[in-house]
């Protein structure tokens, strides 16, 4: 699980694809929002860290920034989808609105959504970047009250941060594939398919990416600009996805 021999490999990635790669102590969300405006869709920035497989890919939408937004919902599915092909069978790779990325219920990493600070709703950005963190190993045994969980502990034996950025390349081009074909509601169908459920509600995604909760007392409505704002999975102290 991202041994030091496995983080000599650089992935091998679909074509259109250019790789940036950092070291550990680098900022792959950062970095690609600095960088987004000159090196142009499908750059895709690695941190070469032991603890947490980081990465984030810069996008050109074609949309004006309120509905470009929805191409986070693509892109969580391409992480969930990446993190399933190498998971145990029958433990659920679920969502937690609006970007928390959950395995067996216990909280594994988690994705951000970056665009120009400048662009007004109703524009198309010239980027967005979206950021991932999937936690590869805790580092220790569970302790009372921890809701994370690693890779490593939860038996992921044979994938190391390499093949899991593979996979999420390949996965993220079908979805935009798909999504120029058939626009944006097939990916925001996936992503509710994996929404952790709540008895009695039922979600929908408004086309500016809001999120509709609907029960017998009502609609409630979640922002979802407001929510990214948040990063509600990421322990900003350490970096990483929260324990």
């Amino acid at each position: 699980m991202a041994r030091s021999d496995d983080l000599r490999r650089e992935p091998v990635l679909p074509p259109g694809f250019s790789l940036v790669t950092l070291r550990e102590s680098g900022d792959a969300f950062g970095h690609a929002q600095t960088i987004a405006a000159e090196a142009g869709a499908a750059t895709l920035v690695w941190v070469r860290r032991f603890d947490i497989i980081e990465f984030a890919v810069v996008l050109e939408p074609d949309a004006i920034l309120a509905e470009a937004r929805l191409a986070h919902y693509l892109a969580m599915n391409a992480l969930a989808d990446a993190l399933a092909i190498y998971s145990p069978p029958e433990r659920p790779v679920l969502f937690r609105w609006p970007d928390a990325l959950t395995y067996d219920l216990g909280l594994i990493g988690g994705g951000r959504l970056a665009w120009p600070a400048d662009c007004p709703e109703n524009h198309v950005p010239d980027w967005l970047v979206f950021g991932a963190m999937v936690r590869a190993t805790t580092m220790s045994p569970f302790q009372p009250g921890q809701t994370g969980v690693g890779m490593a502990e939860e038996g992921f034996e044979e994938v190391d941060a390499v093949d899991l950025i593979e996979a999420f390349a390949r996965h993220l081009m079908l979805g935009v594939s798909r999504w120029q074909e058939e626009g944006a509601k097939p990916a925001v169908r996936r992503w509710l398919d994996r929404l952790e459920k709540v008895t009695g509600v039922r979600h929908g995604i408004e086309p500016n990416g809001d999120l509709v909760a609907t029960s017998q007392h009502g609609d409630e409505r979640k922002g979802l600009v407001e929510a990214l704002a948040r990063v509600d999975w990421l322990d900003r102290e350490n970096g990483a996805p929260k324990l």
